[in-house]
């Protein structure tokens, strides 16, 4: 079973660099087409997803539908169950940046070792209208939720189904902690790192901030049942391995996934966005889904 943690297309706050949390942002023209390019890449690529989980913020969720439609239909002896529906839900939403949602990205003075943004919040936080950035505490607490309540049940289920791959769509700072709070589910050694994933600087990688998230970016994991993940071992242990920092990822007691390995197959993917450019003049304009793209004009009619 494969699990993909993606993030959602560009969006016109990311292009006007204002700070976009659990305000509704709306994709750009070229992030629509960045997610249609990766629902397309999956399809081809053989993934067939099971279950898709997302925000419901609009971002994700038509990120999340873009990989939905490109997925090939069920066929028409399968049960009623089999059709692919989203999970959209609240908790997993970007960061709530508080007073700063809407507004543009602060930068770090000269005279200062503190972010712009920080300094702005010593200015303004006696103000009555001031709402603080969401903690990392409080972060922490919905991805443990999530995970709970929807993710941990659906690997415990899924592994016996034969298209099981599971997709959660969200965005980039939640993603990260949704990958830490993963990680606290496995035991020690439970990790495997698949051959020409970078080291990283001094040639350690922490583990828990292995993975990073450009628009549509996704890390890739492969999940096994430990009494069958031998032989994907074996062919891992061929290349180098890599040194990794587990000492506060994961646990030797017994978490909800210690039955499982998990294989990180890529960090960051991009591969579906190679070649794509983006329109010139009207790319980073918010997408409309009443518009056609270029690219309909020239796809060939099914006969």
């Amino acid at each position: 079973m494969r699990l993909l943690f993606i993030r959602h297309g560009e969006t016109v706050d990311n292009v006007a660099q204002v700070y976009a949390g659990v305000k509704d942002s709306a994709l750009t023209i070229h992030g629509n087409l960045q997610a249609e390019r990766l629902g397309k890449y999956y399809a081809e690529n053989g993934l067939r997803f099971r279950k898709i989980f997302s925000s419901d913020l609009q971002r994700a969720l038509k990120t999340a539908t873009a990989i939905r439609l490109a997925q090939p239909l069920p066929d028409c002896n399968a049960a009623p169950e089999a059709e692919l529906h989203i999970t959209a839900l609240t908790v997993l939403r970007e960061q709530d940046f508080g007073f700063y949602e809407g507004k543009p990205f602060y930068a770090r003075t000269r005279d200062s070792n503190t972010s712009g943004k920080e300094n702005h919040r010593i200015q303004h936080q006696d103000d009555i209208d001031f709402k603080d950035v969401e903690s990392k505490e409080s972060m922490a607490l919905r991805m443990s939720s999530f995970l709970q309540d929807h993710l941990v049940p659906a690997i415990q289920s899924e592994l016996m189904e034969r298209y099981s791959d599971i997709a959660v769509v969200s965005h980039g700072i939640i993603l990260s902690q949704l990958w830490r709070c993963f990680l606290k589910l496995l035991t020690k050694n439970s990790i495997i790192l698949s051959p020409g994933l970078s080291e990283g600087t001094g040639g350690i990688t922490p583990l828990e901030y292995l993975g990073g998230w450009s628009n549509t970016g996704y890390l890739e994991l492969e999940i096994l049942k430990k009494e069958s993940v031998a032989e994907a071992e074996l062919a891992i242990s061929i290349a180098a391995p890599l040194t990794l920092d587990l000492s506060n990822a994961v646990s030797d007691a017994s978490p909800p996934l210690y039955q499982y390995k998990v294989i990180v197959n890529t960090v960051n993917g991009k591969e579906h966005l190679k070649g794509l450019k983006r329109t010139r003049g009207v790319g980073s304009s918010k997408f409309d889904e009443g518009q056609k793209t270029i690219e309909s004009f020239f796809k060939k009619r099914r006969v």
